[in-house]
């Protein structure tokens, strides 16, 4: 994918998406200076700092309620008795790098001093206490009315954009982490949400961009909060890039409510994204199962690849997900996923992946890095909402990868589909070779189905035409999620097929395969 226009930094902060660890799913607010120098210790000694996880970050209810007289933050001394700068100097003399909460509102989500009006304060602050790392939340943030803004995202995105030129303007900056998209994507519509998810790349380095995922003592499933959480993030691969990276939410690596398969399957969703790795959890007492597959060689090299393409759908059925992506070197993986609640035998033909029908492949089974030969289809077994990955390497002949998957609408989830009749419409996913599309550079569309036939546009309607490479048979895809027709100028559009291009609107935003251009500006 082309990177956005303006960076949040360059060269980036994260070259790579961040490791860690963060309080807040298991722990809330019951925090305190213990908790986090035996989670210290303990990633130090069972080998999650070797593997990679070298944050320590602090969530909420860390401060007191109240400001010192000059107006700078401080902690809880009875939670925190040595104070936060030498909880900083702890951890980083045992390898890792420290971070920190706030809020850009009045308060934070617990109720203490937000930061709204100290914004620079702050940040020298943390600063000045060794902190690396932001958490900013947007728990209570409201329209100013002024300088024009009388909507909640454009308060958002003007404090920060604050946030950002502050935390920017740093020498070194912090690494800046932001929540802001969090509080619009459960709107009626989700055109806010986009809107904002459109400039959080630009002002910071990673961003939280859904529900919180479920806390170790909340009511409700795991497991349905994971795959909520999973579900926003397969909308959004279009931002991702190196330096920037959409996160969703913590690893809840021994949330009671998950079973092993569970646990594994939201570490191996959460790496073939590229998404920050940052565990919410009791380090001290993770079992050695888990343990072990938080520090899975192969899956931490695919989340940590220096592409940072996002795993996109290559299809679904309603019970079985296929994302696939592209690596650094050329490799392909591939990651199926079993939603269902019963065993399942998925066949994956290597041509949903955007790979060569006719080519043998070898590679790798990640879990157990067990080798294994693809001839024509990837065949796998799973268990109940586990998750298999592999790691495909393309022979030299056999190189050539043609971004494939489906075309969907990331507001009704629907796919475009076409038939054998030449008509196109969106229906329900069903796992058909008639809803997995093949981008080519030109910019035409094919179906899988039919190869030889192009999605196309006669102005008002939507068709499959014999491909003779004609501008209504070019599309061009847009930051904004458009599908641009390049003849006409408008945009694919869910219920009406065809229409003027709009802001944002959830008829016309769409999840593209990875490694398809995106345009900056549409």
């Amino acid at each position: 994918m082309t990177p956005l226009g303006i960076l949040a930094s360059s060269p980036p902060l994260l070259p790579t998406p961040p490791m860690g660890f963060n309080n807040w799913s298991r722990f809330m607010c019951d925090l305190n200076e213990t908790l986090f120098t035996q989670t210290a210790d303990a990633m130090s000694s069972n080998g999650l700092l070797a593997a990679g996880y070298n944050w320590i970050n602090l969530d909420d209810c860390w401060m007191t309620q109240a400001r010192a007289p000059d107006g700078s933050l401080q902690w809880n001394s009875t939670l925190f008795p040595h104070g936060i700068p030498w909880l900083g100097e702890y951890v980083k003399a045992r390898g890792f790098r420290f971070g920190i909460y706030e809020d850009a509102g009045n308060l934070t989500c617990g109720g203490y001093p937000g930061s709204l009006g100290h914004e620079a304060l702050d940040a020298q602050t943390f600063a000045d206490w060794g902190v690396e790392y932001l958490k900013l939340d947007g728990c209570n943030v409201f329209p100013a009315g002024t300088d024009g803004r009388t909507t909640l995202q454009e308060e958002y995105k003007h404090l920060y954009g604050l946030w950002h030129d502050v935390l920017s303007g740093m020498d070194p900056p912090l690494v800046f982490s932001e929540s802001a998209p969090a509080y619009f994507a459960h709107n009626p519509t989700l055109s806010d949400w986009y809107t904002v998810m459109s400039w959080v790349p630009v002002y910071g380095d990673l961003a939280r961009h859904s529900t919180d995922i479920l806390v170790y003592v909340g009511n409700g499933s795991a497991w349905d909060s994971v795959m909520e959480n999973y579900e926003f993030n397969t909308r959004l691969a279009r931002y991702q890039r190196p330096g920037y990276y959409n996160d969703p939410d913590f690893l809840i690596a021994d949330h009671r409510g998950l079973t092993l398969d569970e646990k594994r399957s939201q570490f191996a969703l959460w790496a073939s994204f590229g998404a920050p790795l940052i565990i919410s959890a009791y380090v001290p007492e993770l079992k050695g199962e888990e343990l072990a597959y938080l520090t899975n060689r192969g899956m931490i090299e695919i989340d940590q690849d220096g592409m940072a393409q996002q795993a996109t759908l290559a299809s679904r059925d309603g019970v079985v997900d296929v994302l696939t992506r592209s690596l650094e070197g050329g490799d392909r993986v591939v990651t199926v996923l079993n939603r269902g609640d019963g065993v399942v035998c998925a066949k994956v033909p290597v041509s949903w992946l955007g790979l060569e029908r006719d080519c043998e492949y070898d590679g790798i089974r990640v879990w157990d890095g067990a080798e294994v030969r693809v001839q024509g289809a990837v065949e796998v077994e799973l268990a109940v909402h586990a998750t298999e990955v592999y790691r495909l390497r393309l022979p030299e002949d056999c190189r050539e990868v043609i971004p494939t998957g489906i075309v969907f609408n990331t507001a009704s989830g629907k796919c475009l589909t076409g038939n054998q009749h030449g008509k196109v419409k969106f229906e329900a996913c069903r796992g058909s070779e008639a809803q997995i599309w093949q981008v080519h550079a030109s910019g035409q569309l094919r179906p899988l189905a039919q190869l030889e036939r192009c999605l196309s546009s006669n102005g008002s309607a939507l068709l499959l035409e014999p491909c003779r490479h004609g501008d209504r048979q070019k599309w061009s895809y847009g930051i904004s999620g458009n599908l641009k027709n390049v003849q006409t100028g408008d945009c694919l559009t869910q219920g009406t097929g065809m229409a003027k291009c709009g802001a944002e609107m959830d008829g016309q935003v769409f999840g593209l395969p990875s490694g398809v251009e995106v345009k900056n500006g549409e």
